[in-house]
């Protein structure tokens, strides 16, 4: 599977594509040029990837059970084949953040919770953490262990939950305008906050739609002033 890379030092922010989108997606909607900025003067190097949600949540041609098995392989490439690569092209000491819009925002923090071992914390913008937002219905253990509104209530390992609590950038951002949904990052927030784990839930105005606008917004004002 393919992989953009853009700039040369800094921190590592991996993107992970909307809906049915691909790895070019941040750079056809001119977010990676809204980075340029940092990117260019080495504070992040970032790495955008292919998403397969038309092969697994968003495929209504499989059975719903194939589709958490898919997903879970996408899981297990970026964990042991994206994550190394960034290494190999930063060094093992570079903090990885990820990060995603819409359907995005899901994976990125679902990534993160489920591994924070690997991973340093999420930047989800717009995002609606419940999966079953997206699988009209079905639920199986594969769509709870990827649906942080339901597994992160009944998360109880301690080592696990002292990792996540020790990561200083999980940021929940979304806006209050046309086709927004504050609430689900609201209902978000306060699982984690249930949970003891700290976070910044960051909810902007009624002319902040859902759409691209907004995030080329979002993504470097983040960037800038709290990294």
């Amino acid at each position: 599977m393919p992989i953009a890379v853009y700039g040369h030092y800094g921190f590592a922010l991996l993107l992970v594509p909307t809906a049915a989108a691909d790895y070019l997606e941040y750079e056809r909607f001119q977010l990676i040029d809204a980075l340029a900025p940092l990117i260019n003067s080495g504070k992040v190097k970032v790495f955008s990837v292919d998403s397969i949600n038309k092969e697994s949540w968003l495929n209504d041609g499989v059975d719903p059970a194939l589709k958490g098995f898919r997903h879970n392989r996408w899981n297990e490439y970026i964990y042991h084949e994206v994550l190394p690569f960034i290494k190999y092209k930063t060094s093992q000491e570079t903090p990885i953040y990820v990060s995603g819009a819409s359907f995005g925002a899901l994976h990125a923090a679902n990534l993160f919770l489920k591994r924070p071992d690997l991973l340093d914390g999420f930047i989800a913008m717009s995002g609606v953490y419940d999966l079953t937002e997206y699988t009209k219905g079905y639920f199986d253990m594969e769509v709870y262990f990827n649906s942080p509104m339901h597994y992160i209530p009944n998360l109880t390992d301690h080592t696990i939950l002292q990792t996540i609590r020790s990561k200083p950038h999980l940021h929940i951002v979304t806006g209050s305008g046309s086709y927004e949904n504050p609430d689900f990052s609201r209902r978000f927030s306060e699982v984690l906050h249930r949970k003891a784990i700290p976070h910044e839930l960051d909810i902007w105005g009624p002319d902040i739609p859902h759409d691209w606008p907004s995030w080329r917004r979002m993504l470097p004002y983040y960037l800038e002033t709290r990294f």
